[in-house]
Formats: C-alpha cells, sequence, structure tokens
C-alpha cells in the first residue's frame, strides 16, 4: 500500500449474486467517524499501520496492526485514530446468501480480530484491489470468489474475541486426529485418546469440539463412515461384515444403521449407486 487513498465503489450490484463487494477501499490518513445508525452492508475494517480506537455495542477496542473488525449491518459505532498515523483497509458486502454463509462460518456478530498478521489476508486483499483497478464494473464476480476466500480464511485464521483461531485449535488436535488416522479400526476410548495427547478427557472434548464442532468420539465414528466408503467403492464384492470389521464395528447390524444415519442411505445402497456411476464413466462412448 502506498500514501494514496483508494476506493472503489460498485454502482450497480448484482444482489442475486450469494455474495458481492459494494466497496472496497484504502486510507492511509484514516479519520474520525461516527455512525449512530452503522453501516447497510457488512463492514469489515482492518489497521495496516499505526492505531485507532473503535467503539460498537458498548465496548471498547485499541484496532492496532494485525487486528480488525468485522460488523454485521446496521450496527453503531465509532472510531478515532489514536496514533499521528492511522492507515486501514476495508470492505463492505453483501448478497443473496450473505446471511447463510456467514451463520454457516459462525461469523454472524460483530467482532474484534486478531491475529491477522498469520495469516493470507493483505495478498487477499491486495488481489481484490488489483482486480477492481483493472476492471471495475467487470470485476464483479471475481472479487465475489475473492471475498469468499477472504471469509473463510477469517474463519480458519482470525482469532475472535481472544478465542484461539481454528488453525491455532487444529494444531493442538492434530497429533490426535492423525493417530486416529492410523487406528481408528482398534478398540478406542475417550481416554485412550486423551492419553495420548496427555490431556484430560474433558479437555480433549473441549477442543474437538472448538475445533471440529464434533465430540472426540463423533468425530472417530465419522472416520470410520469415510473409511467405510473408499472400502466399498473400492473393494465392491468384500461382504458388509468385513467392511464393518475393517473399519472398527463389531457388529454390521451397528454399522448399517450409523452409515444410514450419517450418509442417508444404507452402505448396499451407496455400494450400488457409486458401482453404477464408475460403470457408466468407463463405458466406451455410443457414436451412433
Amino acid at each position: 500500500m502506498n500514501d494514496k487513498k483508494v476506493r472503489y465503489v460498485y454502482i450497480s450490484v448484482d444482489e442475486s449474486l450469494p455474495l458481492f463487494v459494494e466497496s472496497i477501499g484504502y486510507n492511509p490518513f484514516e479519520q474520525d467517524f461516527n455512525r449512530p445508525d452503522g453501516y447497510p452492508y457488512y463492514h469489515w475494517l482492518q489497521t495496516i499501520e499505526g492505531e485507532g480506537k473503535f467503539s460498537f455495542n458498548g465496548e471498547e477496542y485499541i484496532l492496532s496492526k494485525g487486528k480488525g473488525i468485522f460488523l454485521t449491518p446496521y450496527t453503531p459505532h465509532t472510531y478515532v485514530k489514536t496514533s499521528k498515523l492511522w492507515s486501514t483497509t476495508y470492505i463492505t458486502f453483501g448478497g443473496a446468501s450473505v446471511v447463510s454463509i456467514i451463520d454457516s462460518l459462525k461469523l454472524n456478530c460483530s467482532a474484534l480480530y486478531t491475529g491477522l498478521e498469520h495469516g493470507p489476508f493483505a495478498e487477499i486483499i491486495k488481489d481484490m484491489f488489483l482486480k477492481a483497478e483493472l476492471d471495475l464494473e467487470f470485476s464483479k464476480l471475481d472479487l465475489s470468489s475473492y471475498l469468499y476466500r477472504f471469509l473463510i480464511d477469517l474463519r480458519k485464521y482470525g482469532s475472535f474475541n481472544k478465542q484461539p483461531s481454528i488453525s491455532h485449535l487444529y494444531e493442538k488436535v492434530r497429533q490426535t486426529v492423525e493417530w486416529l488416522e492410523e487406528v481408528y479400526a482398534e478398540d478406542i476410548s475417550l481416554d485412550q485418546m486423551a492419553q495420548y495427547l496427555n490431556v484430560s478427557p474433558q479437555y480433549l472434548n473441549r477442543l474437538f469440539q472448538a475445533t471440529f464442532g464434533l465430540s472426540p468420539y463423533t468425530f472417530l465414528i465419522q472416520l470410520r463412515i469415510r473409511k467405510a466408503k473408499d472400502i466399498l467403492i473400492q473393494n465392491p464384492d468384500i461382504p458388509l461384515k468385513n467392511v464393518a470389521h475393517l473399519v472398527g464395528f463389531n457388529d454390521v447390524s451397528h454399522f448399517v444403521h450409523t452409515f444410514r444415519k450419517k450418509e442417508g442411505l444404507t452402505p448396499k445402497v451407496y455400494r450400488e449407486l457409486h458401482s453404477k456411476s464408475l460403470s457408466q464413466q468407463n463405458s466406451p462412448l455410443n457414436l451412433s
């Protein structure tokens, strides 16, 4: 970024797009702002250099380098610079599916994010500026895809309201996940998983819930189902009771019940559907 103020605003936003960028900008000399009625779109403001004080929902936050504020539409807020120089970049956006996307990524509340210096945020925003500069009105589709990447990375790498980021949490459970990938077919208890990571079962459960939204045992069951799907397709002649045993189910009826609950169809039907699909793909083209 340089010392020139940049702002791109889309005159016509395609509101049928799942996500669209309404504006994107960079301000090397950020000024004081007061928006008692908020902004009509989702709003991201990130500090590049210096710092400012950002207020919303009755709370005040120091927005220094490596920090950003995510605001939902119409959230009243104010911000003032607290250093001689405060440089920021921002994105405002909406979309036909923006609410469902924001909800699914658990970004559905106004919040402070930290740890942004460790993620790919700067590069994504830089790419968005380059695309807008080259062809403003015809860059909307490209910016939509960049915006989706940005939100995904915010979920992965951003630390939300002083909580560890998903990437940070995953590093804590990676060792257990890699171990489960090897021993999933064995009779494994929660205590054994916790002992492997040298933590308490309660702490391991909190780690998995925070990282995957699942308990360790549910994660193991889903891993077994994933392995079973591979076997069902790659080895069409193996009986279901053998598949169940290979992935850690002692009882075939339990395997069938769990598979149907997770996938919406039985292992037999799953195998038949994919076998039919593979045979159609491998059959010679009918050119007559």
